[in-house]
């Protein structure tokens, strides 16, 4: 377990978009993982006063594992997870319990628990903190030492997707073709558009992939310029790190990682695409409760007790 330094200047070369001159691309898959995980969380209040957003359970684990596992699958083993202040129960969970290890010796273990250990036995993890909530973009700048000169998988510390092969691997087989960044993107209900960052498609490299055109960060419906919403999940580049430090901060101080994907559109291509699979945002109590209720009725262990109780309920009302 390492406690990874806060991110730093680093020196990018820079290519012109104008003259088509892009990096050489890289094709071994990125095995660092970068999981944003420092929000206040306060739709959430008071169920957040004194635990993280990423900590609430979802059916058996927490979000944050889940998220991991999708990493971990999608051959990650290397994870910087970014907190803030109030989220050292994320570090506890995934580290090494003297404690419950000896309270399992006389006790049953459940499954989950099994899976957390088998997780955490195929990845190094790693913790910084965001000093201040400033946006997601700047979470993202405190993993530049890290990182390297490799590019990487970002996946949002509430975003859950349940897909086979994992999204991120999906991700990964579009980067290993193009070699610059890919953004995953869903299509989104009008109502919900102003809660995302919006993509406007740019040239159709197949059906499910192509060019960014322009991105903007949570439009109105009349100004969006598509109804496909980021995701959540991405592969970035080292290139991203001078674009988020030349982002103007927006609302409240914020520096947001969708305009400083903007300005990165400037040094190289970006790529959306529209994965196959089913994405839960814990960004809601409702987003949390229909993701709880949709992810116990896919547990082998429990799905049938489930049905049964959600049938008992309509029976009654």
């Amino acid at each position: 377990m390492h406690r990874a330094p806060c991110g730093g200047p680093q020196s990018e070369r820079r290519h012109s978009r104008s003259r088509r001159v892009y990096a050489r691309p890289r094709v071994r898959p990125p095995v660092k993982a970068v999981i944003p995980a420092a929000g206040l969380g306060t739709r959430f209040l008071p169920l957040t006063k004194e635990q993280p957003k990423e900590m609430l359970p979802v059916v058996d684990r927490p979000a944050i594992h889940w998220v991991v596992a999708e990493a971990v699958a999608s051959g990650v083993t290397d994870i910087l997870i970014v907190t803030g202040r109030e989220k050292r129960a994320i570090e506890d969970y995934f580290d090494a319990s003297p404690k419950w290890d000896a309270v399992r010796k006389d006790a049953p273990t459940d499954q989950a628990y099994k899976d957390l250990e088998a997780l955490t036995s195929k990845a190094h993890f790693h913790f910084v903190r965001q000093k201040e909530p400033r946006g997601l973009g700047d979470a993202i700048l405190q993993a530049e030492k890290h990182v390297g000169g490799e590019p990487f998988l970002v996946i949002l510390g509430d975003t859950i997707n349940v897909a086979d092969p994992p999204v991120a691997k999906q991700l990964w087989d579009v980067y290993g073709k193009r070699g610059h960044p890919v953004i995953a993107v869903e299509e989104v209900r009008q109502e919900k558009i102003s809660d995302y960052g919006i993509v406007a498609p740019g040239k159709a490299v197949d059906d499910r992939t192509f060019e960014v055109a322009d991105l903007v960060e949570k439009p109105s419906p009349a100004e969006a310029p598509s109804r496909l919403g980021i995701s959540g999940t991405y592969i970035l580049t080292p290139l991203v790190f001078a674009a988020i430090r030349e982002t103007k901060p927006g609302k409240n101080g914020e520096i947001q990682l969708t305009d400083a994907l903007r300005l990165l559109l400037h040094r190289e291509p970006i790529y959306a695409y529209r994965f196959a699979g089913r994405r839960y945002d814990i960004g809601t109590k409702m987003d949390w409760f229909r993701a709880h209720v949709e992810l116990t009725l896919r547990h082998p262990d429990m799905r049938g007790a489930a049905e049964a109780f959600l049938k008992e309920l309509v029976d009654v009302a």
